[in-house]
């Protein structure tokens, strides 16, 4: 790897006073909420080598020099809401993982607030007035999904989707890839990153013991079989106290966003509230029902037209309860009673 590279690094990494009381006020304009509860993913992968072990199993390279890898997620902030997993400068690439248990649309623009944010502070010290050209890193963004709702082994999620107005040549785009890395899926890059596999089969066990007791009990028994079986075997060890509150503040942090998608169903849009129009009631519960079926996969225009259209509070509600058991498109479409040609 080119020394203009690691210099440039070595640079992004060191913070000078001045600079950081100048981010210090960005970062309340930007709402930054501080102390951010960790994942367990993230605190596998702020491990060099098993970062380097995934960045050569996404990308088939076989680099072994963890020293040239340089992790720079912004550590305990969330911006706009939100924070990045893993952030880290790797051959002139900076690469965004994030781990996602539920499918969001919202991560290109997600990524482009963050990437913008990271590329401030690597440019720091740089003038972008004079006619040098000012080089910075490959972007690259990865979504590491393992949900319970069905979605596709590989799903490209770009900024253009979200346009108000489709373009044929986006003057901005940002292009996420979404990795199923639920058991069974993309078997190549399971085979080739041992850490992930074992990572995804953690998670995995933690289900099925939450299916047969209080998610407290069923972490024990996950944490307690994985180091038995030899499954992130040192780390679980190591860290287990720590995992374990981790790992159920994770799973009812995920219960509680079920809970809350459906009492603001309940209760419809805010707009339909406020105004007290039956119409903007039903505008708004079928658009939690899209909500849903976004979550599992490609919507039929078709069926999104008639969704929106429908004004029958009750067929929307009954509607809602099938897309929420539903694993799906298909298979709400005939729960529903639906077709394509509706």
């Amino acid at each position: 790897m080119e020394a203009k590279h690691s210099m440039e690094a070595k640079n992004f990494m060191e913070e000078k006073p001045s600079i950081e009381k100048t981010q210090s006020m960005e970062e309340k304009e930007l709402h930054v909420v501080k102390k951010h509860k960790d994942t367990v993913f993230r605190m596998l992968y702020n491990d060099r080598e098993k970062l380097l072990e995934l960045y050569n199993a996404l990308n088939g390279t076989v680099y072994e020099n963890t020293g040239e890898l340089e992790i720079c997620t912004l550590e305990n902030a969330i911006y706009m809401g939100f924070k990045n997993d893993v952030s880290f400068l790797f051959d002139s690439e900076m690469c965004l993982y994030e781990h996602q248990s539920s499918f969001n649309p919202n991560m290109p623009l997600r990524d482009l607030f963050y990437i913008s944010r990271q590329l401030q502070k690597y440019v720091v010290g740089k003038t972008l007035y004079s006619s040098k050209l000012v080089q910075i890193p490959v972007p690259r963004f990865v979504v590491f999904y393992n949900g319970t709702q069905e979605q596709p082994e590989r799903r490209l999620l770009r900024l253009s989707d979200a346009f108000e107005k489709k373009v044929s040549s986006p003057e901005l785009e940002v292009t996420v890839t979404m990795l199923n890395i639920n058991l069974g899926k993309n078997r190549e890059l399971m085979e080739k990153c041992k850490t992930l596999r074992e990572y995804c089969m953690f998670v995995e066990c933690i289900r099925k013991y939450a299916a047969q007791m209080d998610i407290e009990e069923a972490v024990e028994h996950a944490v307690t079989e994985c180091i038995r079986n030899d499954i992130l075997a040192d780390f679980l060890s190591a860290q287990r106290a720590e995992v374990i509150a981790m790992s159920i503040f994770e799973y009812n942090e995920e219960e509680e966003m079920k809970k809350i998608r459906a009492d603001e169903f309940s209760v419809g849009r805010e707009t339909g509230k406020a105004e007290g129009k039956e119409e903007g009631k039903a505008e708004g519960k079928a658009e939690f029902v899209l909500d849903l079926l976004e979550n599992l996969g490609e919507i039929p225009d078709s069926l999104r037209e008639r969704i929106l259209s429908e004004s029958d509070l009750l067929l929307l509600k009954k509607w809602f309860s099938e897309a929420v058991k539903a694993k799906t498109v298909g298979e709400f479409m005939e729960q529903a009673g639906l077709s394509e040609n509706t």
